[in-house]
Formats: C-alpha cells, structure tokens, sequence
C-alpha cells in the first residue's frame, strides 16, 4: 500500500494534541475530517408520500455523534 496515500489522510499529530487541550480551531479540524463519516453513519432510510424510500441524514442523530466525538477528544491524553 502507498505510504504517502495513508498519510493523506491522518490528522497531523499537532491538531491531535491542541484538540486533546481544548484548541476550539483544532476541535472543529477533526470534526470536519470526520464529517463524512459521521453524515454515513446518521443515514436513515424515510418514505415520501408514495413509498418511495430515499436516504436522508438524521441531524438529530448527527449532532449525538459530534457532541460524543467532541466528549472524547476533550477526555483523550496524549502522551
């Protein structure tokens, strides 16, 4: 596997730390890196008046997993 296409998509290390510190710019770097992913997860499938089935983000449930992700981060020690 290409080393420099891992790399690319890590969070450096310093942003890690000054968001483990309470850094609001870093925290909202890790929040938009994970933003596709957490949108992924809040998918929910909803019917319109036909039956129709369509794939929508839950906010609810989007705004559940950022609040966690930001908990964790705030409770993360970096060493």
């Amino acid at each position: 596997m290409n080393n420099n296409l891992n790399n690319a998509r890590l969070l450096p290390f310093t942003v890690i730390q000054k968001a483990a510190g309470g850094d609001v710019e870093a925290i909202n770097a890790v929040l938009k890196h994970y933003a596709g992913y957490i949108a992924k997860l809040s998918l929910r499938e909803l019917y319109d008046e036909y039956g129709n089935p369509h794939l929508c983000v839950d906010e609810e449930l989007r705004r559940r997993l950022e609040t966690k992700l930001i908990t964790k981060i705030l409770t993360f020690r970096v060493n």
